[in-house]
């Protein structure tokens, strides 16, 4: 299957062109990152909420010919992609190098509350459980394998593109919070045919 994608300057040309609709952004970062900056008349579905929502975004979805699918610098969305096009969707785009790569062309982006990025609070705990394990290895030599566990887990997750720690730190609290617009964002998606 396909995997289509769109960079930055391409995209922002398409969203100036006043006599074409306007693709439709499809935001999957979480909330908190979406709250601290996205393109003007993206909607936040994040990844894990797409994912639970297949059937309903693709009868939603069915009359927009031109989804753009955008994330931090390309990864989830492409994840998305995948995911809608296993549901019988063929045309989402990726905007290559996310919002990352939007801002560096000079992209707009609506800012709100900042908060940490989710690759960054990844890095954090990763670090910090690998710190915890050898530390503690000093007092509990059997400490040490917690150090192995993340560090084979972050192998797993570049041979794999997938992010077991990411998928759980984007379900924490802190991560849910975040301005979203009155209903869900299918009602978002409906509204916008």
């Amino acid at each position: 299957m396909t995997t289509p994608t769109v960079d930055a300057p391409t995209l922002a040309e398409r969203l100036g062109n006043n006599s074409d609709p306007d693709p439709t952004l499809i935001d999957v970062r979480t909330p908190a990152e979406f709250e601290a900056g996205h393109i003007p008349g993206a909607v936040n579905v994040p990844l894990d909420e797409l994912k639970g929502s297949l059937d309903e975004l693709r009868t939603v979805l069915d009359d927009h010919h031109d989804v753009v699918l955008v994330c931090r610098s390309g990864a989830r969305a492409g994840q998305a992609q995948e995911a809608l096009q296993a549901a019988g969707l063929s045309s989402p785009a990726v905007l290559s190098g996310g919002i990352v790569d939007w801002e560096k062309t000079g992209g707009t982006v609506n800012r709100g509350r900042q908060s940490w990025e989710l690759e960054r609070q990844v890095r954090l705990a990763a670090g910090s459980l690998v710190v915890a394990g050898i530390v503690g290895s000093t007092v509990a030599p059997k400490a040490k394998w917690l150090s192995g566990f993340v560090g084979g887990g972050l192998v797993f997750a570049a041979l794999t593109d997938t992010c077991a720690m990411g998928m759980a730190l984007a379900k924490m609290p802190w991560n849910k919070r975040g301005a979203r617009a009155t209903g869900s964002a299918l009602d978002q998606l409906t509204r916008k045919r």
